[in-house]
């Protein structure tokens, strides 16, 4: 456990948040500053994080933050980059810190856009699987069977892969993570701060509210979603994919935890019916096909 010593102690989240207990976004975002440091600059959309900054004129953040639209994230990121190379200040960490629905819906054209041209910046979705902000709407990355407020039966429809979408655009680094596995996600972190160019990581954000789950079992259901297989961990570096974590074990051993372990704790998933629960599994199987097959090419 000696990494755990490596972790740098000033904390840049301070007490007076508003977010929820048990909250996964502010656990990851609270680690992940202590990594990315003093000099850096987060750029936020509408989400949760918008809110558990404080009220105005106050804020728990100790870095700078710009809020922005719901669409905008990434574009105004690289008007942030640009504004830093002009200047000629160089050693700034512009981070994008958005949810799901920003990500993977509504500002998904800015996202597409900025890692197309390769601008200098590390966009990190935390992705709580839902417009949990607004009271728990189905986005894009909501996994099936899901209940949200429109989707009262449960979704009927897949959740986007954003991390082999990204892969398409050919950027230096990409990653999945999950703070229930913090060596993986600081190790992640630190490795894309090396590069330069675009870099995204897809963080797994347990929502306690949104997931119904109590809000003292977030580490424990993320650490169900990688060993049970809904939630892989790897990174794509150069376009070269690799499992990281306990990810690598499971594609070696072959064996994962019955997926029912991570559905029955959460009351978003109540009413699965034996039918959906088989679709579930095959969802996972699939996908884990398919990196399986990424991880043989290389």
């Amino acid at each position: 456990m000696s990494w755990i010593k490596e972790i740098p102690r000033e904390e840049y989240i301070l007490p007076g948040t508003t977010s929820c207990m048990g909250c996964g976004a502010t656990l990851s975002l609270r680690l992940a500053l202590r990594i990315l440091g003093k000099r850096t600059i987060l750029v936020i959309p509408a989400n949760c994080s918008s809110i558990i900054q404080g009220s105005y004129p106050k804020t728990a953040f100790r870095v700078p933050v710009l809020n922005v639209a719901f669409a905008s994230s990434a574009a105004v990121a690289s008007g942030v980059v640009a504004a830093l190379e002009v200047r000629g200040i160089d050693e700034v960490n512009v981070v994008v810190w958005a949810g799901d629905g920003a990500t993977a819906d509504i500002g998904l054209s800015a996202l597409s856009g900025a890692a197309y041209r390769r601008d200098n910046m590390l966009y990190i979705c935390y992705d709580n699987e839902g417009y949990m902000n607004t009271g728990v709407q189905e986005s894009g990355a909501t996994p099936f069977g899901a209940l949200t407020a429109n989707s009262p039966g449960g979704k009927r429809l897949f959740k986007k892969d954003m991390p082999l979408i990204m892969m398409e655009h050919k950027i230096p680094y990409i990653a999945t993570a999950n703070v229930s596995y913090a060596q993986d996600f600081i190790q992640k972190l630190r490795k894309a701060l090396t590069r330069v160019g675009f870099k995204y990581i897809h963080l797994l954000s347990p929502c306690p509210p949104g997931w119904r789950i109590p809000a003292d079992e977030t580490i424990h259901i993320g650490r169900l979603a990688v060993e049970t297989g809904a939630w892989p961990l790897f990174e794509i570096e150069d376009g070269r994919f690799r499992l990281t974590g306990p990810s690598v074990n499971i594609l070696n051993q072959g064996r994962r935890k019955p997926v029912e372990e991570y559905l029955r704790i959460q009351e978003r998933y109540r009413k699965m019916t034996d039918e959906d629960v088989k679709i579930f599994k095959e969802w996972i199987d699939n996908s884990w096909k398919k990196y399986s097959e990424l991880q043989k090419l290389q």
